[in-house]
């Protein structure tokens, strides 16, 4: 499987910005799809995913702000983030999971006060 990520970029605080990551190779045996990040100094944390039923799972922190949807193929995800913080600045990596985990390059995003 490989994870191609797209999306970051700078905004300022109360600004959105959607990512999108677009899986090849294996497709058919992702089962779970999700966003991670991490930030300068810190561990890289789970941010949201969603199952291949439909199911998804939030970052307490972002509940209510981002949203995560697979595309109509799903073999694609993207996040919806609005009303971003500055705690919310990170370089964001796409996952998938099948059979162990599997990463995009990270996709970096500013949010300034």
């Amino acid at each position: 499987v490989q994870l191609q990520a797209s999306g970051g970029g700078s905004v300022q605080a109360g600004g959105s910005l959607t990512l999108s990551c677009a899986a090849s190779g294996n497709r058919l045996s992702i089962n779970v799809m999700g966003w991670y990040r991490q930030a300068p100094g810190k561990e890289r944390e789970q941010v949201a995913y969603i199952t291949s039923g439909g199911s998804t799972n939030y970052k307490d922190s972002v509940r209510g702000r981002f949203i995560i949807a697979r595309g109509s193929t799903k073999n694609t995800v993207s996040l919806q983030m609005s009303d971003l913080k500055p705690e919310d600045t990170a370089v964001y990596y796409c996952n998938a999971k099948s059979g162990g985990d599997y990463w995009g390059k990270g996709t970096l995003v500013t949010v300034s006060s």
